[in-house]
């Protein structure tokens, strides 16, 4: 006979094994995260500089607009968004789970169902594109120095989820950004913050190996100096 007994001790050991399989989650990201790949890396003084963004949840990769090693404007034409018009510099790009991105405009909308399912078994890879006009250091934006074969690496590295056409797209939160549906899985162990890790390490930058939070991204990137930020 099951009796309320029986069912608490039940409620009981599975609350005990999420408990333990969220700490689990948090340890393993934190040893995963602070494994360094290309652990030799130095930053030189001098190449091309790219930035890398962060939310506090989300990281995402700010690259030229166009040098002589790449001109994004064939992947990610400004007559994508709203307001295609500005001077824009830069492009801020980054990969993410398709419902997620379309559908979480803030944190706040982000629901314990729609996190349960990605944990679970995943979603669609859309990739996010932001344009900017010189996009200013700060503590959230970080500056790196590349040499020049590093940045063409990092460049094969963010096509490869660069959206086949015919492109979908869908509208992005306001007049300067644009979403792209893409290949790839997002999972619990392959999310946007270990795009951005596997992109960084593609180029050959220090970064760690296991990377599910912004934090594991951020922690290889030095703050700008106090003038630049």
């Amino acid at each position: 006979m099951f009796t309320l007994s029986r069912f608490l001790k039940a409620l009981r050991a599975v609350l005990i094994g999420v408990i333990a399989a969220v700490l689990l989650f948090l340890l393993g990201s934190w040893i995963g995260s602070s494994i360094p790949r290309n652990a030799d890396w130095v930053e030189p003084d001098h190449g091309m500089e790219v930035m890398v963004e962060t939310n506090g949840v989300h990281t995402s990769l700010i690259v030229p607009l166009v040098n002589d090693i790449k001109d994004w404007r064939g992947d990610f034409p400004a007559e994508d968004i709203a307001d295609p018009y500005a001077p824009y510099t830069h492009l801020s790009i980054s990969w993410g789970e398709h419902e997620v991105f379309l559908n979480t405009p803030t944190w706040a909308d982000l629901s314990p169902l729609t996190v349960l399912r990605i944990i679970g078994v995943g979603g669609k890879g859309v990739l996010h594109v932001s344009h900017y006009v010189r996009p200013a250091p700060s503590d959230t934006v970080r500056p790196i120095m590349l040499t020049r074969a590093q940045y063409a690496r990092l460049v094969t590295a963010i096509e490869r989820s660069v959206p086949k056409r015919p492109r979908i797209r869908h509208h992005g939160y306001f007049a300067q950004d644009v979403f792209y549906d893409t290949q790839g899985e997002y999972t619990a162990r392959n999310t946007c913050n270990q795009w951005t890790s596997n992109m960084l390490a593609a180029a050959g930058v220090k970064t760690g190996w296991w990377t599910p939070f912004a934090g594991g991204v951020m922690k290889w990137i030095a703050r700008p100096p106090e003038g630049q930020s």
